[in-house]
């Protein structure tokens, strides 16, 4: 993989909790490009530690396009980096800049979580260019790649580090904002609620674990068959701008009351909470009081957070609207049925039955295709490492930095055969 030769300067918007963006920076500033970094709050200013290049944008959010432009005209910008494209800020400035011709980087949490983080170029998740890349041509560009996939290691990511720079960040949006007086956060909630779900959740780890190691038993020693429903995030993206519900109780109830009329009588049905999932929505309630209305209350299980594979191993079947984790399933061989834009949405693994249809008795997934559609993941956009512990990012940055100063994206890198070696992955700690 050949960098560009052409001078870059790459300008910074929002991006992970915590020093990955700042890192990031500094590896492409000694590569020899220029960089800048707009932050919208106190938060983002935190964890940029250069004053020189930091741009704070103190106006109301009607004037940030205009802004944007301007910044791009005086800095004389080639490419944006940002985290997820969807928020309002994030999305409008991807518009700007396709229209000005400018390189756009996209950074996402892994679609195959949670030892890679995804990397791709002008959108991500019901926006990426996967969307649109049949089987075919996925299969054609592998042809003269090593048939062997990376196995994820044994150890569990970064959710503790996420949750505190998550904290951290709230805390100075919350403490020292003056200077943005007109910040508004993308999400429903304002800092102060964000904040106090942050600190909560961390004094809930030891408490909440207890709770899902005593539910997780409880079904693997039930001798019943189950069936999993993987519960997403109401508030992230995914979920509310690439489905069609508008409220994760709505989809919930479609499970609950197809699982009652399709379901064999003696299967039970299985709600995993998000593993970062904060109270702000009563899933777990949600779940009960559905049981109760549908007469399945005695069918129906809760289990928080925490690690997929010892429910997934066991279980019949998956449903989702779209969650990342669906590929767990996929990669085991079981059944799934999806109901959101999804970069795994492919006729050969996904089930196109009613739901209904579905929990009577679902067909499993092509696991040759499945197998060729992940590892051209792990050949294009997805790269080891994670955002929040140190060694995650050390491991992220070896191999991103070079991805992001080729011409070529991810997709296109492999096929004209210019893709970086693929990492061996190692655990993140």
């Amino acid at each position: 993989m050949q960098p560009s030769s052409a001078p870059k300067t790459y300008l910074f918007l929002q991006g992970p909790h915590g020093p990955f963006f700042w890192r990031l920076a500094q590896l492409l500033q000694k590569s020899g490009a220029d960089v800048w970094r707009v932050g919208f709050n106190a938060g983002d200013a935190a964890f940029w530690s250069d004053k020189r290049s930091y741009i704070p944008f103190t106006d109301a959010l009607s004037h940030w396009p205009e802004r944007f432009d301007s910044i791009v005209a005086e800095k004389g910008i080639t490419d944006v980096v940002l985290y997820g494209d969807m928020r309002e800020i994030h999305a409008q400035a991807v518009k700007i800049a396709r229209e000005k011709g400018l390189t756009v980087h996209i950074f996402e949490e892994g679609y195959l979580r949670p030892f890679w983080v995804t990397y791709e170029r002008d959108g991500s998740n019901g926006n990426s260019r996967l969307m649109n890349i049949d089987l075919a041509e996925m299969q054609t560009a592998l042809a003269s790649t090593d048939p062997e996939s990376p196995l994820p290691p044994a150890h569990w990511g970064d959710m503790r580090q996420h949750v505190f720079y998550g904290a951290l960040y709230h805390w100075f949006v919350m403490f020292a904002n003056g200077k943005y007086p007109a910040f508004q956060p993308h999400r429903s909630l304002n800092v102060r609620q964000e904040f106090a779900l942050h600190i909560l959740r961390l004094l809930k780890i030891p408490r909440h674990a207890i709770q899902r190691r005593i539910a997780t038993r409880r079904i693997r020693r039930g001798g019943f068959p189950y069936h999993l429903c993987l519960l997403q995030l109401e508030h992230d993206s995914s979920f509310r701008d690439h489905s069609p519900f508008s409220t994760m109780g709505e989809f919930m109830e479609l499970v609950v009351e197809n699982f009652a009329l399709g379901a064999p009588k003696h299967h039970h049905l299985v709600f995993k909470a998000h593993p970062l999932e904060d109270g702000r929505v009563p899933v777990r309630k949600i779940a009960m009081q559905l049981g109760q209305k549908y007469g399945v209350a005695d069918r129906i299980h809760f289990v928080r957070g925490g690690k997929l594979a010892k429910l997934l191993n066991e279980t019949r079947s998956v449903v989702t609207v779209n969650s990342t984790a669906g590929q767990q399933a996929l990669w085991r061989g079981i059944p799934l049925k999806i109901f959101g834009k999804a970069v795994y949405d492919k006729p050969e693994f996904i089930s196109d039955l009613s739901l209904r249809q579905f929990f009577e008795g679902a067909t499993r997934p092509d696991m040759m295709a499945y197998r060729d559609y992940r590892r051209f993941l792990l050949e294009t956009s997805q790269i080891a490492g994670g955002f929040y512990s140190t060694r995650g990012r050390q491991q992220l940055l070896r191999q991103v930095v070079d991805m992001m100063l080729t011409h070529e994206d991810p997709y296109d890198a492999l096929q004209s055969g210019t893709a970086a070696p693929r990492q061996q992955l190692r655990a993140v700690n």
